[in-house]
């Protein structure tokens, strides 16, 4: 079979392949090829396998690109299947205050959080969010992540909201990271609202929703469904009335306490419910049974010192499909970094390595219904691809310099400073 890009005797190439998302025992199944190698055309996987095989099997086109895997780990590109991208402003003192003591209600209640930077959001302009969210996906792509989800939700306004979600799609044409845009109209009720959140649902429904589905700017609808924020009922209501416009339903769930947010997933049929640091046995069980993928975001919980994390083994116990994000954003979210997200899904919810690698791969990508495209290393799937130096461990070091290329459809979009990528 004929190749342009060839991975080439790599120490250990992590397929994650086969029927995604994985569940229960099978997420710990990483089909490990020792001695492995990767080769694509045109962007597409035509082989994977040992490297051995590779040699009789690829025949390379004139100019191909052969890249020595020799001492690295080959895994799948990430996919952050949730981010709060697109933003303006600072609230890393509230990551202060957060030091000293105060907690995310006390924030939110002296003025800070979520509407801090709603209001920053409003007053910048479409160049600038587009500008803070290119350095944002510039700075993942040295982690690497080839695939993000990216949500609106600091408008909180037809226009603001409509800003937001040109300026994911514009940005998306002008890197690397393949996106996809959620409409997140509901991460909040605005101050103009307070005292009148009936109108801001019916706001939501009756006129948000549907001009953002005429201009085709978002394939998702994701809702805050929480104490204080959205109940069960105006959740289910916006994630229907978004259905029947052809966005497809997910949902921040269980945060910061069992909210009922994880039962309107399963009632709904969304693809994805989020948080779920409170989720029970029950629930979970729900949430397996309607193949609902639970999207955990331990970044979050760290950062927010919520004391808690998602339980994650009781999930996976339970037979429901586990995925990792970054929730990256800017009040709870100082991380780009999936590996990062990995090693606290590791050490702070007791996943083992390989459920963390799937979590940030194949079932990630379920999670934004591209499992048939990318997330894991087959022939027929986009050439997204990580080469660590060293061992599959090594990709959890905190801190640890160990991606060496970042592949997206088969091109290099990342090399270390001082990595020589061909032969």
């Amino acid at each position: 079979m004929l190749a342009d890009v060839l991975i080439d005797n790599a120490d250990l190439v992590a397929t994650c392949a086969g029927p995604g998302p994985r569940r229960g025992s099978a997420q710990r199944e990483i089909g490990a090829i020792p001695n492995g190698s990767v080769a694509g055309f045109e962007g597409q996987i035509v082989f994977v396998g040992s490297a051995h095989d590779a040699t009789a099997a690829v025949s390379l086109t004139p100019n191909a690109q052969v890249i020595d895997a020799e001492g690295c780990t080959v895994v799948p590109g990430f996919v952050d299947p949730h981010t709060h991208l697109i933003f303006a402003g600072d609230r890393r003192d509230e990551l202060r205050r957060r030091l000293a003591g105060a907690s995310y209600a006390d924030i939110a209640a002296s003025g800070g959080g979520i509407v801090k930077t709603v209001d920053a959001t409003r007053f910048a302009s479409e160049h600038e969010l587009i500008d803070g969210a290119r350095k944002r996906l510039a700075e993942m792509l040295t982690f690497g992540t080839t695939t993000a989800e990216a949500k609106s939700g600091y408008g909180l306004g037809l226009a603001s909201e409509q800003k937001q979600l040109r300026a994911i799609r514009t940005v998306a044409v002008a890197q690397p990271i393949e996106l996809t845009a959620t409409f997140m109209g509901a991460h909040e009720v605005p101050v103009e609202f307070r005292g009148r959140r009936h109108d801001y649902v019916k706001e939501i429904i009756d006129v948000m929703i549907p001009a953002i589905a005429a201009e085709q700017l978002a394939e998702w609808c994701d809702v805050f469904c929480e104490q204080g924020v959205f109940t069960p009922d105006e959740s289910r209501d916006i994630l229907e009335a978004g259905a029947r416009h052809g966005l497809k339903p997910r949902i921040h769930a269980d945060e910061l306490a069992l909210s009922g947010g994880s039962r309107v997933a399963a009632e709904v049929g969304a693809r994805s419910a989020d948080h779920l640091i409170y989720v029970d046995e029950l629930h979970a069980r729900l949430l397996a049974d309607k193949n609902v993928v639970a999207t955990l975001l331990p970044s979050a919980a760290f950062f927010l010192k919520l004391g808690r994390y998602a339980p994650a083994r009781m999930l996976i116990d339970q037979g429901t499909a586990v995925a990792l994000a970054t929730d990256l954003n800017p009040g709870g979210g100082f991380t780009t970094s999936m590996p990062f997200v990995m090693s606290l899904a590791c050490f702070g919810m007791n996943m083992t390595l390989e459920e963390a690698l799937n979590g940030a791969t194949i079932n990630a990508a379920a999670s934004i219904d591209r499992q048939d495209t990318i997330g894991s290393l087959e022939a027929g799937k986009q050439l997204d691809a990580v080469i660590v130096s060293g061992t599959l461990t090594d990709l959890i070091r905190v801190g640890g310099p160990v991606i060496r290329q970042v592949l997206k459809r088969g091109r290099v979009a990342h090399a270390k400073l001082g990595s020589d990528p061909e032969i």
